[in-house]
């Protein structure tokens, strides 16, 4: 009998062993990020992405890991080290990685992946004979399009910046002339005209989202020129414009994240900043692929659902008009009840 109990003892021994080898409580399927060239602290658009992915995989308990693309030619090599490491979602940053992440999805339909700002459509994701490049037919069942209404949150900021303007005239310094970019830029002039009919609205796309220098010598043109608010749109680029309008006691506009928070040396310019959560919908796509119900398709940040909102005015608000408030008040139910476009 003590024979017995000592081979039974044994294999209960070897069961459990065999049990922790086989993942009893290891980490989940492991979650990766590649990011575009901007950097992890770009205090804009990767450095939310970024935050809100980290914080969904501890919290489901899954690995995590993240790269940051030195060259656009990177983009592909960084997917496919992910996916020979066994990452089960990529989550890719950016418009200029659409091209890389569908053919890594169409090669690897049993990985989940999900791309900030870029949506595929006939043409451009699939064939043009195919109604919704998402579905079987047009082959990408495993790719989620995290999506935002720039546009919305663009005309917000142009109604504040054309009520508080003092030159009747405004200005952004934009990075690449991308869709994601373009929606802000165009929602924040026609909006601004809308509320100031008289105001003179200037811009420029800059082919470089971490070029601070050239950012910061535009930014300076536009003030020379008349303008006394400065909407920095396109990363480490944009921050330069921002910085321009900082050092001449001017106002200026954050993008993506709430940058009087991240971007604290330029903190006395800011008026507000035109916010995309990205941290909320890269961090709910873990979540969701965590819990096995991430869906293929656009899922789009919008006003309607939070998605996107201009950040709290800080400093300025005791020195913001209640007027201009009411202005990006009527901008706000007026995107929501239609009465007002966004012209874009």
């Amino acid at each position: 009998m003590q024979r017995s109990m000592s081979f039974m003892m044994v294999i209960v021994m070897l069961l459990i062993a065999l049990l922790a080898a086989c993942g009893g409580d290891e980490a989940g399927p492991k979650v990766c990020v590649v990011l575009d060239t901007g950097g992890e602290n770009d205090k804009s658009f990767n450095e939310y992405t970024l935050k809100g992915a980290r914080e969904a995989a501890e919290e489901k308990g899954m690995e995590y890991a993240y790269v940051v693309s030195e060259a656009a030619t990177d983009y592909r090599k960084n997917i496919d080290n992910f996916i020979s490491e066994g990452c089960g979602l990529i989550i890719t940053v950016g418009f200029l990685m659409g091209d890389d992440t569908k053919a890594a999805a169409l090669e690897n339909p049993d990985i989940s992946f999900a791309i900030v700002d870029v949506e595929y459509w006939p043409g451009f994701g699939c064939d043009e004979g195919v109604d919704d490049c998402y579905s079987e037919a047009g082959g990408m069942t495993n790719v989620t399009s995290l999506m935002f209404a720039e546009d919305q949150v663009g005309c917000l900021a142009g109604a504040l910046a054309g009520c508080m303007t003092e030159t009747d005239v405004i200005g952004s310094v934009s990075g690449m002339e991308i869709p994601p970019v373009v929606k802000f830029v165009t929602g924040y002039q026609t909006c601004s005209k809308r509320i100031n009919p008289d105001i003179e609205t200037m811009n420029i796309y800059i082919p470089d989202f971490n070029d601070p220098a050239t950012g910061k010598e535009a930014g300076q043109a536009q003030l020379a020129n008349g303008a006394d608010v400065i909407f920095g749109v396109g990363g480490n680029t944009g921050n330069g414009g921002l910085l321009a309008a900082h050092e001449q006691n001017l106002m200026c506009i954050g993008v993506d994240v709430d940058q009087y928070l991240t971007y604290p040396d330029v903190a006395p310019c800011f008026i507000t900043s035109a916010q995309k959560n990205m941290d909320v919908a890269a961090g709910q796509a873990t979540r969701d692929y965590a819990d096995g119900t991430l869906e293929a398709g656009i899922k789009l940040a919008t006003l309607e659902n939070d998605g996107i909102g201009l950040a709290p005015y800080h400093d300025w608000d005791a020195k913001i008009p209640q007027e201009c408030k009411d202005a990006v008040e009527e901008a706000r139910s007026g995107l929501l009840d239609g009465s007002w476009t966004t012209g874009y």
